[in-house]
């Protein structure tokens, strides 16, 4: 009967399902139907022998890796970033949400909503191109030091300073595009509850504390889930395009390791078994934080 059921609902909503076969066609094509190839991190893998030729080794490169000398270092500076990211970046776009919320001239919310957005949308290399102008002695951010009397440098070449630019200006390009689903989140608010607030005595600071972010606690919650379960996927992008050998220190994380050791030196198998490690503590974090947001808080993803 339920199969029936579900050929029924097709047939009555086929347009629905035409809609959304494309994105079930990109999830298949492009995130379930490449998973048969994780195999590789447990072969000797040979473009010439193919996956199913290749020697078999179990765990020999997980032990390399756990074992080898970069480990420490990527783990390191991937969960420092991420928890940079996470205290950083994530409340940003709720701070901004909350206070274009309360800005009643339409015309300049629409502006600072503009401007802030468009970061978003300028292609990552440009972005990068920009920072490393800006970041460099005689770029704008030293001009700005040194007219108030600080010392130039290269941001860029120092380790000490290289987690520091990229949480920034992760911040300057996402903040504008992540308050979105913020002040989407905020129109479902019944105003009644304002009304009601009003009623009571509440000022603005008092409906924001008491109506505002408690309504929009739940996609708060669930976006925090979800970003704790990507805390180890710090993508290597923006990191390739930053970096250089001399902030490796500080600046290489797994993503980035992988990118070297699978592409640059061609050692699949390895960067694979890495790749899959990385996955399989995703996997874990994002389960934890389901579990412990719903057992203290009646909120999850499942």
């Amino acid at each position: 009967m339920p199969t029936f059921g579900i050929f029924r609902d097709i047939r009555k909503n086929k347009l629905l399902y035409v809609m959304l076969f494309p994105v079930l066609l990109y999830y298949v094509v492009f995130h379930y139907g490449p998973m048969y190839g994780a195999i590789i991190a447990f072969k000797d893998f040979s473009p010439r022998l193919g996956i199913w030729g290749s020697d078999w080794v179990g765990f020999e490169h997980f032990q390399t890796f756990f074992t080898g000398p970069y480990f420490w270092r990527t783990i390191k500076n991937t969960l420092l970033i991420s928890l940079y990211q996470l205290v950083f970046g994530f409340p940003a776009p709720i701070l901004l949400a909350l206070l274009l919320n309360e800005v009643k001239q339409a015309l300049f919310k629409r502006t600072v909503q503009t401007i802030t957005y468009m970061p978003h949308f300028i292609s990552l290399v440009v972005i990068c191109g920009i920072i490393k102008d800006f970041t460099v002695s005689d770029g704008v951010v030293n001009d700005v030091i040194a007219f108030f009397g600080g010392e130039r440098t290269t941001f860029l070449l120092e380790p000490s300073f290289f987690r520091s630019v990229y949480i920034s200006t992760g911040v300057w390009q996402h903040i504008g595009w992540g308050t979105i689903i913020f002040l989407a989140a905020l129109t479902g608010i019944d105003q009644e509850q304002y009304e009601a607030a009003k009623i009571d005595g509440a000022g603005r600071w008092k409906q924001m504390t008491n109506v505002t972010i408690p309504g929009i606690m739940p996609t708060i919650i669930i976006l925090l889930i979800l970003d704790i379960g990507r805390m180890m996927n710090v993508g290597f992008e923006k990191i390739i395009l930053l970096y250089n050998p001399g902030t490796y220190e500080t600046a290489d994380v797994i993503s980035s390791y992988v990118y070297r050791v699978g592409l640059q030196d061609f050692n699949y198998s390895f960067s694979s078994a890495v790749g899959l490690f990385n996955s399989v503590i995703n996997f874990i974090l994002l389960i934890c934080s389901n579990w412990l947001s719903r057992k203290f808080n009646d909120t999850s993803l499942w």
